[in-house]
């Protein structure tokens, strides 16, 4: 069921009430509709001026889709499932990145799942990125960017993975990983 967090962020960052935003979806079929359509409708319902349009658009397709049990929290829209966590580090981008590749480096296996291949690092100008394939079929990416003063942020996302008891598994892992740092 979708959060009355994510509802109400949705209406103050656009103007329009959730119960609004779910009657102009359904009375444009949204129920029938897949993800991308929905967000092509919501997109197209946005306020002029409005930061970042896409990224709200995608937000009320997936509280849309939960809100009439389209989709579960932490599901996404090809039916699998994610996990994330995130935590703030205390020194500079470059410092959480090295903090972050000392703690993984030796590592062959996460909470008891090897990996299927040596991960992989790319980085753009904002963010360093390290990604790794299981033996399981699920990925994860760690991304590093600068939070501004002497902060980073070291976000992790655990994707395709197969249901909601997967994601209990591997979410208390991951921001006890995280707590390490």
């Amino acid at each position: 069921m979708v959060t009355s967090q994510n509802t109400a962020a949705i209406a103050r960052a656009t103007g329009r009430a959730w119960d609004t935003w779910v009657e102009e979806l359904d009375g444009a079929g949204a129920r029938e509709m897949d993800h991308p359509q929905i967000a092509g409708l919501a997109i197209a319902r946005m306020p002029d001026g409005l930061d970042n349009p896409g990224w709200w658009a995608q937000g009320v397709a997936v509280a849309y889709e939960q809100h009439h049990g389209l989709r579960v929290p932490g599901q996404t829209s090809d039916g699998m499932f994610q996990a994330s966590a995130s935590t703030t580090f205390r020194g500079t981008r470059e410092e959480a990145w090295a903090a972050w590749t000392e703690l993984v480096a030796d590592r062959e296996e996460f909470n008891g799942v090897g990996l299927a291949q040596a991960p992989t690092t790319s980085e753009t100008p904002k963010r360093r990125y390290w990604r790794a394939s299981l033996e399981d079929g699920t990925r994860v990416v760690v991304g590093v960017a600068a939070k501004g003063g002497d902060r980073a942020t070291i976000g992790l996302e655990h994707a395709k993975l197969d249901s909601p008891e997967a994601i209990d598994r591997w979410k208390p892992f991951w921001k006890a990983l995280l707590a390490e740092l």
